[in-house]
């Protein structure tokens, strides 16, 4: 990791612990807070907020630190709804036991239900910092978390008997991300309109390099693989196959970082993009299709 990205991620799981400070109550409610978000996974959400944030300028760091730590804690609760035995039934998230397996199923929907509510808190922690910003920055966390095309409505998609694979995955994966995006310039008080598309073509290379994972069950990401096909879902790689899949999520890779606007930081916020794709594709399948996520 670059020192830069290295600062980003001491300064995520910073501001993660301020906001969580005084909410991890009653005890073992608590306890299942702080096992679903530490040690976390790359963080590559909220550190791509900060990146944009520093492009931005970063005027009001206290704003761009409650905004990375919101979208965590929003991506975070994702995971522990989506490993619940009514969903995947994955028995393992990041390495450890997932959290309905290590405390019990009611306490992971808690678990997941009180990190979507601090997720807006961290917000509303610092409105006195962010004034004119808030509102939209809170508009922008809850469209990625409910419908017709957040979080929410990505999970209900999987329910539906037919499924555009494309709004799919931009409701499951691309919405936060290009949250992340947007919530980074806001934070920083800049136009948050030409950084939607980074975050969304990020999101996509992200979903794309997922389905690829799951696919070819090549392990080591700390979850299970082979549940798209376990559970019927809808995925890149059902719909163009493993090459087509690959050329797809080499076009996203190049759009996240061609669509950067220019500016003082563009380079090494392109930089930061790359680091943080070469963290979500595996390294034995970049070797295998040729893609150089770091070049």
């Amino acid at each position: 990791m670059s020192a830069t990205g290295s600062s980003l991620s001491h300064r995520v799981d910073a501001a993660i612990r301020r906001h969580l400070d005084g909410r991890c109550s009653p005890p073992r409610l608590g306890t299942a807070l702080t096992s679903a978000l530490f040690p976390g996974g790359a963080r590559v959400r909220p550190r791509f907020a900060l990146g944009i944030a520093m492009a931005c300028g970063d005027d009001r760091p206290r704003v761009s630190d409650a905004a990375a730590a919101a979208v965590e804690f929003l991506h975070t609760a994702s995971l522990v709804h989506d490993d619940l035995p009514c969903f995947d039934d994955a028995p393992l998230r990041r390495g450890a036991p997932a959290i309905h397996v290590a405390h019990g199923e009611a306490l992971a929907v808690l678990t997941g239900d009180a990190l979507i509510v601090l997720s807006f808190q961290a917000l509303s922690d610092v409105a006195d910092a962010a004034g004119e910003r808030l509102p939209f920055l809170l508009a922008t966390l809850a469209a990625a978390a409910g419908t017709p095309s957040g979080l929410v409505a990505g999970q209900a998609l999987e329910s539906e008997p037919l499924c555009d694979v494309a709004a799919y995955h931009a409701a499951k994966t691309g919405a936060l991300f290009e949250a992340a995006a947007v919530m980074g310039a806001t934070a920083a008080g800049a136009d948050a309109a030409p950084w939607r598309p980074v975050g969304a073509r990020l999101g996509a290379a992200y979903q794309v390099a997922d389905d690829l994972h799951d696919a070819l069950r090549l392990g080591g990401g700390g979850k299970p693989t082979g549940q798209d096909d376990a559970h019927d879902r809808p995925s890149a790689v059902k719909r163009h196959g493993i090459d087509g899949a690959v050329r797809v999520l080499k076009d996203h890779i190049s759009g996240a970082t061609d669509a950067i606007p220019c500016g003082p930081m563009a380079d090494a916020l392109r930089t930061l993009v790359r680091e943080q794709t070469a963290r979500f594709l595996p390294e034995s399948l970049a070797t295998r299709f040729g893609i150089d996520a770091t070049a």
